[in-house]
């Protein structure tokens, strides 16, 4: 007879992993612009679950989502990005 309840109450839940097409169809940001944010600490750390798996954990993808909707300090009279440079008039 199986009981129902073999201690797992004690056990956390299993958090949601996500993978990068999961990620990018949640967040419209091209794969390049994922790894860069990620390597600037300006976005979650994926885990690697083998050798060649990356995945983010679903709840910290949610909270950055969370935190830059909360903290917006987009300026829109800011210069174009670093790098670029401004078209000539002529």
């Amino acid at each position: 007879m199986s009981n129902d309840n073999d201690g797992d109450d004690d056990l956390p839940a299993l958090r949601r992993m996500l993978t990068e097409r999961m990620v990018l169809e949640e967040i419209p940001i091209s794969r390049t612009t994922l790894y860069r944010l990620e390597r600037a600490g300006k976005f979650p750390r994926s885990v690697y679950v083998s050798p060649n798996r990356r995945l983010w954990f679903r709840d910290e993808v949610v909270a950055w989502q969370t935190a830059i909707n909360d903290n917006d300090e987009r300026d829109p009279r800011r210069g174009r990005g670093k790098g670029r440079r401004r078209r000539s008039g002529g």
